[in-house]
């Protein structure tokens, strides 16, 4: 009886790969590799800035300037690594297996950001600039760039896509809720200096280790398409012009790095603002972050049935416009708490849409690749994705620590420093600014985005040629 409930199971996890059908554990055991990726990449594109500057003391420019450099390493890495992935064979797949290979060293290296050694700068800057390579350019493009390609390979069905997105994106700020809202009451309980920073970190690599092997357990490659075998090798030059020529992928590449910008302005700056603004470094910040990512949460989950009634684009073209609006608002009282607050909500309710369609696009995008040049690309394209929200956040904190110096920002490890007024003010004009571009460029890309509409067209061609044996 047992063994027959067994085969049951079985098949029935079978006809759902087949058809295209993603459970319920396995969404969130996706979800989970997210998370886990957001717990470290939350503190470096949020809190690390301000740990070197008021923690070690390091120069606001010098921290910009490495993590400008740095980008530009990280988005090379990510196509030799979508290369990588796409020359991939083994017993789990092509995108499966880095999640499994590159979790320990993903947990290592973000712990090594925050053992800055206290001595001369130039032996600081270089090894912030080795450590911190060593975590975004290598460990962590070796495992988000497979995991992001891995759920084009999950599944075809564009609404499950959609589906593996919502849950995706609606639970990965978790990882930033935990890495952003908690670390600083954590870091002041561990002694609020350096030791207490790497402790606090430790607890979260651990944590996330934990999600990505559960990843890595439950999500399967099951996507296999008639004639890929067959299909000739695709050389490198001849892949990269194909992606290149691909419209559809410039503009999920765009939404994808405004996307990533958006985060890392307010959670970049935000903290100073709190600090230098508000007079309040203990709890502000956190309650604020916490109430933006979790009105994002709701948001994001809420666009679902929205999803399937209007569509990706019309969606996130709408939300696009409430952040707009909402950034706009803003500029009518910058220096009240209950202003900045609505400031964060709106953001949080404009671009929740963006954040549950984006990785269903890309997905989305893959097909179109495949339609148009008879050649799959599903590692490509997302490296090409990742470059943009890297490269993007990277030139993000060069220009905003950039701006901090030339307002005459003062860093001191002792973090107890009065900034002049030329600071303060800098510190409000990025706050303002910053948001209001994102939200202006997601407006523009999408208003030249229509593969939604052509999309069912697309599938049914892709599974007739497909029957013939056909890419």
């Amino acid at each position: 009886m047992w063994e027959k409930e067994r085969r049951d199971v079985e098949e029935k996890k079978a006809n759902n790969a087949a058809n295209g059908k993603l459970s319920w554990p396995v969404r969130l055991s996706y979800a989970g590799g997210d998370v886990a990726c957001n717990v470290v990449f939350g503190m470096v594109g949020t809190l690390l800035t301000l740990f070197y500057t008021d923690y070690v003391g390091v120069a606001a420019a010098t921290v910009g300037l490495i993590m400008l450099i740095s980008r530009f390493f990280d988005g090379f890495s990510d196509m030799i690594m979508g290369i990588i992935v796409e020359k991939t064979n083994s017993k789990w797949g092509k995108s499966r297996p880095w999640i499994l290979w590159m979790s320990v060293p993903y947990a290592l290296s973000a712990i090594l950001l925050f053992t800055v050694p206290h001595t001369m700068g130039l032996v600081q800057s270089v090894y912030i600039f080795v450590t911190y390579n060593f975590c975004t350019t290598v460990c962590y493009t070796a495992i988000n760039l497979p995991y992001g390609s891995l759920s084009a390979m999950m599944t075809r069905v564009s609404s499950e896509r959609d589906m593996l997105s919502v849950v995706r994106m609606g639970l990965s700020p978790l990882g930033k809720i935990i890495a952003v809202t908690c670390t600083t009451p954590l870091v002041k309980l561990f002694g609020n200096d350096q030791a207490a920073w790497v402790k606090t970190m430790t607890v979260w690599a651990v944590i996330a280790l934990i999600l990505l092997l559960i990843c890595f357990i439950n999500c399967k490659e099951t996507v296999v398409i008639a004639g890929q075998e067959k299909a000739e090798k695709v050389p490198v030059g001849k892949g990269l012009k194909l992606l290149i020529t691909n419209q559809y992928f410039w503009a999920v590449l765009l939404l994808w790095m405004f996307q990533s910008v958006s985060f890392s302005v307010s959670g970049t700056i935000l903290p100073y603002y709190c600090k230098y603004i508000f007079h309040n470094d203990t709890w502000l910040y956190s309650a604020l972050y916490l109430t933006e990512i979790l009105t994002l949460v709701v948001f994001i989950f809420l666009c679902a049935p929205l999803i399937r009634k209007f569509g990706k684009r019309n969606i996130a073209l709408a939300g696009s416009v409430i952040a707009l609006v909402g950034q706009l608002l803003f500029f009518l009282n910058p220096y009240s708490i209950p202003w900045m607050v609505m400031s964060c909500l709106a953001r949080a309710i404009g671009l929740a849409p963006l954040n549950a369609v984006v990785f269903g696009m890309i997905g989305d995008v893959v097909e179109f690749g495949q339609w148009k040049t008879h050649v799959r690309q599903e590692s490509l394209i997302f490296a090409g994705g990742s470059i943009g929200t890297k490269v993007g956040a990277g030139i993000t904190s060069a220009v905003m620590t950039g701006l901090l110096s030339v307002g005459g920002y003062i860093s001191s490890a002792s973090g107890s420093v009065t900034q002049p007024d030329s600071a303060l003010h800098m510190i409000v004009n990025i706050y303002k600014g910053g948001p209001l571009i994102v939200a202006g460029g997601v407006l523009v890309v999408l208003l030249f985005y229509h593969l939604d509409k052509q999309y069912p067209d697309i599938m049914k061609e892709l599974i007739e040629r497909e029957a013939k044996g056909e890419l």
